[in-house]
This record gives structure tokens, C-alpha cells and sequence, in this order.
């Protein structure tokens, strides 16, 4: 191999650090996972850019499925690879191969089926209800109920974006933040049991920005972003310890609640399915250009949500 000659895992690292320095701590994550798994498919050995081919790359796909990684998995990963090497052609640093991913996978896949029972959600109503009207400060399993029945009655709002609520994002019983996925804004009206749950988990820190106490870095920190990592996997390890004492049949884990609340709202509550879309603020390419042009008020979704909230509290 050349001196001059640039590896994958050369320009893997040169975008991680872009990334970090840009404050882009969850992308660099992801790109650091997909390096990692590929040194360890090459057993560690770099591999020059030039030497990237179809073959090395179904190889790599195959490795993957091998090791029990999930056909999305494969397909991010996959795709950080593409972006790495799209980079490097644009800085001319590796010559342009044409359709070198045309033959690994890229797609989405839903294999795994992630909402809950209308059931089950009425379970974790039913007992977060008691813990309301116990009136005493919940213990840690209470605490973890309540978030996901929070999370819930948010229209399903990511924990990543309830970590990161700040105290000024709720006036009064409107919750307005921006996605941290997309930076897209969004307006949620509270019920008054979510402004109840709201009350029970608060931040008490008074010093603190942050609405529930998950953070305790500055946002936008390397520090903060770690400090969300470890709390998500705490959480969805408590989860899974919940859904074990209460004998529930489905899955529970933090992406349950967004998609518990779209399936109870399409199938059960009767809403519409593109207010379905618009409240969990998917994008949709073929709107991009309109959605600049409207100001969202968000009462459609909130009317929707209300109606969901009243389906599972049966009220």
C-alpha cells in the first residue's frame, strides 16, 4: 500500500472528528460503531479505499448477519460506509466506482413488531393512576411507569427529546420544544394527567435547565450526550424488569411508547392517518417544500391526542 494512499478507517476517522467538532455526538457514535465493526470483519487490518468493491462489501453485509445484527443494523451501517466513501470521492482522495452498494442491502426493514397492546398500555395506566393517587414521592419502578406513560401521552415524544426538555419549553400546560432528530418544532397541549406526571418526576434542581432531572451536563456537550446514552439504557433496562412484573406479552422498551401511540391512534382511536404523521412529525419528501410555507397551530394532532388519551384512561 502507498504512503499517499488513504484506508477506510483513515477517512472513518477524519469524519468522526468533524462530526465531534461540529457537536454532532450521536452521528460520530453511529460512524464510530459501523468503524469498528468493519475493522473487525477486516480483523483489524486496514483496508486501502481503492480496494473497496462489491464483493468486500457483501462480505461485510454477510459478516454482519452472521454476528446476529439486524438487517437495519446492516443497513446503517452500510450506509456510513457509502457516505464516508461519497466524501472521499468528492475530495478526490479515491476514484468514483459506480454502482458499488447496488448489491447490499440499504433499506428499512420493521422485523421486529414494537407497539404495545392496547392492553398492556391500559395495564401501565391503571398502575402509573395508582401511583398518582398515592400522593407520596414515587420510588424508582413508579418513576419508570410514569415516564413511559408520560412519553405516551406526549404523542409518543423520543426519550431523547424528553431528556433533553428544558424547564422553559412548558408554559403552563403547552409543551413546545424542536426535535432533536430532525430540529423540527413541535407543540404538544398537556392533559391533566400528563401535567400530573409532569408534577410527580420534575427536575427539583433549581439551578438545573433541564425539565426531568436525566442531564445534568451543558447541552451540546460530549458529556451530556454520554449522560443520555447511559440514562436510555438504564431506562430500557428497568423496562424490560417492568414488563416482567407486570406478566405483559408484548415488548417494552422506550421506542414502544411512539409507536404504541400511532398504532392505539390509527386503530383504535380512528385518526386520520396523516394527522397520525403530521403529530409525530414525520417528514414526508414529497411535502418538504410545502411544509416551509405553513405555520403549523398543531390542533389537529392535539384534538387527536386528546382522543387517544381518553381511549386508554377510558374517559
Amino acid at each position: 500500500m502507498s504512503r499517499n494512499e488513504i484506508t477506510l478507517q483513515e477517512m472513518f476517522s477524519s469524519v468522526i472528528g468533524e462530526l465531534r467538532e461540529g457537536g454532532r455526538w450521536g452521528t460520530a457514535h453511529i460512524y464510530q460503531s459501523a468503524v469498528n465493526a468493519f475493522s473487525a470483519f477486516t480483523k483489524w487490518q486496514p483496508m486501502p479505499m481503492r480496494k473497496l468493491s462489491p464483493t468486500v462489501l457483501k462480505r461485510f453485509e454477510n459478516f454482519l448477519r452472521q454476528r446476529n445484527c439486524s438487517w437495519n443494523t446492516v443497513s446503517t451501517y452500510i450506509k456510513v460506509i457509502r457516505s464516508v466513501y461519497n466524501r472521499a470521492v468528492d475530495r478526490k482522495m479515491v476514484r468514483y466506482v459506480p454502482r458499488l452498494f447496488e448489491h447490499v442491502y440499504t433499506g428499512t426493514r420493521t422485523d421486529r413488531k414494537k407497539a404495545l397492546e392496547a392492553s398492556d398500555i391500559g395495564c401501565l395506566v391503571r398502575e402509573t393512576e395508582m401511583s398518582l393517587q398515592d400522593g407520596q414521592s414515587p420510588n424508582t419502578r413508579q418513576k419508570t411507569k410514569i415516564f413511559f406513560v408520560l412519553m405516551f401521552m406526549l404523542r409518543g415524544i423520543p426519550f431523547v427529546d424528553l431528556a433533553y426538555l428544558h424547564k422553559r419549553d412548558l408554559q403552563g400546560n403547552t409543551l413546545s420544544y424542536r426535535r432533536r432528530k430532525t430540529g423540527r418544532a413541535l407543540t404538544v397541549s398537556l392533559t391533566p394527567e400528563a401535567m400530573q406526571m409532569v408534577r410527580m418526576i420534575a427536575n427539583k434542581d433549581k439551578d438545573s435547565p433541564y425539565l426531568f432531572p436525566i442531564l445534568q451536563s451543558e447541552e451540546g456537550t460530549e458529556a451530556a450526550y454520554r449522560e443520555y446514552q447511559s440514562a436510555l439504557r438504564a431506562f430500557n433496562q428497568r423496562l424490560a424488569v417492568l414488563r416482567q412484573c407486570l406478566g405483559m406479552q408484548s415488548a417494552l422498551s422506550s421506542y414502544a411508547a411512539r409507536h404504541s401511540w400511532a398504532t392505539i391512534a390509527l386503530n383504535k382511536a380512528g385518526i386520520d392517518k396523516y394527522i397520525v404523521h403530521a403529530a409525530l412529525n414525520h417528514i414526508d419528501d414529497a411535502m418538504k417544500v410545502t411544509d416551509i410555507y405553513i405555520e403549523r397551530d398543531f390542533v389537529n394532532e392535539n384534538k387527536a391526542n386528546t382522543k387517544v388519551a381518553k381511549y386508554v384512561f377510558g374517559k
